[in-house]
């Protein structure tokens, strides 16, 4: 282990840099990590300023000085201050952030990489093919069994893990991509994902495409000619995998500990019972990836930039992951 953890500010026209800064303040005293934050120095250091953190922030160098808290500028100009927000160049910088963070930890100088949000559409749009951060960083790792996982805890600490199997993609798309072999690779990532938290024999649950799980074919086969044998491939395999179960009540019985895991089959069908457990602590965590990478499960909500009113406790739980994370990698 380094004992260096990467962080890129995302868009920094939206909160990314201000969660950043106050994740940051409030964790930092708990670890003696270094952290690496890629983005416009700047913005951060006018932030940090604003907000009255006073966190040592220095221009990174090399890793030969003690400083903690290091600034690296994924361009090679600063970005312009008080930029509208989802400006093409903040759009620019937040794809060379990740581009950077992404290199540094193939590079085995960060033990993980914390993404703070960015804007699709506004990528998009400054001329980026860009799905999303985890398509993107799977890209540049050259990791083609990647899979996302959305996970948070609700008020009485009870922690609620969903596997997607697809993520991006227009509902009316979601049936055709369903395939046995991402299926598989869904429960499988789930399970290893369980196992990287300390839970020695997860048990994961799958949900049907569709209402009531198909109801044994009269509303839709995917779970016959799709879902169902890939449980069974995964159970031969040595997974508790238990599936094809009813999308309206497979969170429930997780929440309550039946579960460790839920496999979702498309995008709402996780993040809606997830976002209801955990709005504010909710993380984004991509599997398969040869690096540790979270994020906070939020977006860039320019409507409240600049405002110093953003919570920090979907960054704060990101950080905490990525660090327990890497600690068990030792």
């Amino acid at each position: 282990m380094t004992g260096r953890l990467g962080i890129t500010l995302g868009d920094v026209t939206g909160v990314g840099p201000e969660v950043t800064l106050k994740a940051l303040a409030a964790e930092a005293a708990a670890d003696n990590l270094r952290y690496l934050l890629i983005g416009d120095p700047g913005y951060l250091q006018r932030l940090n300023d604003q907000l009255g953190l006073r966190l040592p922030l220095k221009d990174f160098r090399g890793w030969d000085s003690s400083d903690r808290f290091l600034l690296l500028n994924p361009g090679e100009l600063p970005l312009t201050p008080d930029l509208a927000p989802g400006a093409p160049a903040a759009a620019n910088a937040a794809v060379a952030s990740l581009q950077l963070g992404a290199e540094r930890c193939m590079r085995g100088e960060l033990d993980a990489l914390v993404t703070a949000p960015v804007h699709k559409a506004n990528i998009i749009r400054a001329g980026h093919a860009f799905v999303g951060q985890t398509e993107f960083l799977s890209q540049v790792a050259g990791a083609r069994r990647t899979a996302m996982m959305l996970l948070g805890q609700d008020a009485q600490g009870r922690w609620l893990r969903v596997a997607l199997v697809t993520t991006h993609i227009p509902l009316k798309l979601v049936a055709e991509h369903i395939t046995q072999p991402k299926v598989e690779l869904a429960i499988e990532l789930a399970a290893q994902a369980c196992r990287d938290v300390g839970l020695a024999r997860p048990r994961i649950a799958v949900c049907g495409l569709n209402p009531h799980a198909g109801e044994s074919g009269e509303l839709g086969d995917e779970e016959q000619t799709t879902i169902t044998p890939a449980v069974q491939a995964t159970r031969a395999r040595g997974l508790d995998a238990i599936g094809p179960l009813s999308g309206d009540t497979v969170f429930y019985h997780a929440l309550g500990g039946e579960f460790d895991a839920v496999v979702a089959m498309y995008h709402d069908q996780g993040l809606a019972p997830l976002k209801a457990v955990a709005f504010e602590t909710g993380i984004n965590w991509t599997l398969g990836l040869p690096f540790i990478r979270t994020s906070p499960d939020h977006g860039t909500a320019y409507d409240i930039a600049g405002r110093g009113i953003a919570n920090p406790s979907s960054m704060v739980s990101a950080l905490r992951l990525a660090k327990q994370l890497a600690r068990n990698r030792v």
